[in-house]
């Protein structure tokens, strides 16, 4: 599933219009964005949790070359799911 097709089918079950659900999905996703950049955990209690983790810094291989670079430390996203998305799934 897209974005589109999420916004169509929110949009038909909770009876606004497309554009509507589109400007409340970009406001949560831009909402869950900025506050991961400011370092804050996410949680949506029953449907998970999104944090900034910290990647160690390490060394890999240039695939084409073979020779060893050096991978700097940096902050990724992580989702951990919560209980109930994970017993829907199963």
């Amino acid at each position: 599933m897209n974005k589109a097709e999420l916004v169509e089918k929110v949009a038909g079950e909770v009876g606004l219009t497309k554009k509507d659900v589109n400007n409340v999905v970009d406001a949560v996703t831009s909402a869950i964005t900025d506050s991961l950049a400011g370092g804050e955990k996410v949680t949506l209690v029953g449907f998970g949790t999104f944090q900034v983790q910290k990647r160690k810094a390490r060394q890999g291989v240039n695939p084409q070359t073979g020779q060893r670079i050096s991978i700097p430390a940096k902050d990724v996203p992580k989702f951990k799911p919560g209980r109930s998305l994970r017993e829907a799934v199963e």
